[in-house]
């Protein structure tokens, strides 16, 4: 379906502002960013960072960044489920602050993910989606989104479950894109910046 001129102008803002506030975040966190960086190479040595292929808009393949937080070369399932033995001591902290996902304003910056949108799928999982979901590819994946601040316990809540992939596939992964489709209806660049300011808050409970 062709989008109308006031879709394009939405998506243009939206883009705009991307790019401006993850270049001016890089440049302010610049200091913690390389403490960080140090952080994780004194705890578990190299590699600093963590890349994996996520799928993102119109079902593109990119490698999302993150701060490295589980040991090397690390086995097992794709998601971290309860008090899960391959994350080092820093990582808990990186995942607990979500300090984990700044490098993924590069990401941002290359046009690969957006502030707020979808957090991007594994290649695996996405062979899962039920049709409609797909239209989850329209858009850019996100660094947050409303399923991102709901399910903000999702570890623990797969580390009480007998089979944590099941009931990941199955029930949480389903209801966030059903999170996530509703919100596609109505995006808009207040509606992101409510998402990122909920985000924040999030952080300090």
């Amino acid at each position: 379906m062709k989008k109308k001129p006031a879709e394009y102008v939405k998506e243009v803002m939206i883009r705009v502002f991307d790019i401006l506030v993850s270049i001016a975040g890089i440049i302010i966190l610049s200091p913690l960013l390389l403490l960080i960086a140090l952080a994780v190479i004194l705890d578990s040595g190299y590699p600093v960072l963590f890349k994996q292929e996520r799928v993102g808009l119109h079902k593109r393949h990119f490698r999302i960044l993150k701060f490295r937080t589980m040991t090397n070369n690390s086995a097992g399932t794709l998601i971290t489920v309860g008090a899960d033995y391959r994350v080092t001591r820093i990582g808990k902290f990186l995942r607990a602050t979500k300090m984990d996902e700044l490098p993924q304003l590069f990401n941002v910056i290359k046009g690969d993910m957006a502030l707020v949108g979808p957090r991007p799928e594994v290649p695996e999982y996405v062979k899962h989606y039920h049709d409609a979901e797909n239209d989850i590819f329209s858009v850019r994946p996100g660094i947050t989104d409303y399923a991102s601040i709901l399910y903000r316990r999702e570890c623990d809540l797969l580390g009480e479950a007998s089979d944590p992939e099941y009931l990941y596939i199955n029930e949480v992964m389903r209801d966030k894109l059903r999170i996530n489709l509703e919100y596609m209806s109505r995006r808009s660049l207040w509606g992101n910046l409510k998402v990122i300011l909920l985000t924040v808050v999030m952080l300090f409970k």
